[in-house]
């Protein structure tokens, strides 16, 4: 995914069970008060999200955001931004994938919800 590389986010481990990513605080990554974004943050849960889906699809198939929640709950001063992303509901048009995002200390960070649209794949047409 060329716009998450862009932002910095590092993936760790990817399985179709679990994925894992991280972060890195930087200052061109915060707002006015220096704490991570939440749009970074977002970029960091949506982007191990989308790689949790993806590792589920059935074969051929394509994944596409239907709606993400997100509970921002802590900030991010130093150090990285963890997620760790789970599917929760593996469906025949929808998978459904929970990420928690945490600091250093463990501490969490944010919780986010987010529904993944499957999409088969078409048949090419012949010319």
């Amino acid at each position: 995914m060329p716009f998450a590389v862009g932002v910095g986010v590092e993936l760790e481990m990817a399985t179709a069970e679990l994925v894992t990513g991280r972060l890195a605080w930087s200052a061109d990554r915060c707002t006015a008060g220096g704490m991570l974004h939440g749009g970074a943050l977002m970029t960091l849960a949506d982007s191990v999200g989308a790689i949790c889906a993806y590792l589920n699809l059935p074969s051929g198939a394509t994944t596409s955001t239907l709606s993400s929640s997100t509970a921002f709950l802590r900030a991010v001063r130093r150090g990285h931004a963890r997620a760790t992303a789970l599917p929760l509901h593996i469906g025949r048009t929808s998978i459904v994938v929970q990420v928690q995002v945490r600091d250093d200390h463990d501490r969490p960070v944010a919780q986010v919800i987010q529904t993944q649209a499957i999409r088969a794949s078409r048949p090419s047409e012949s010319t």
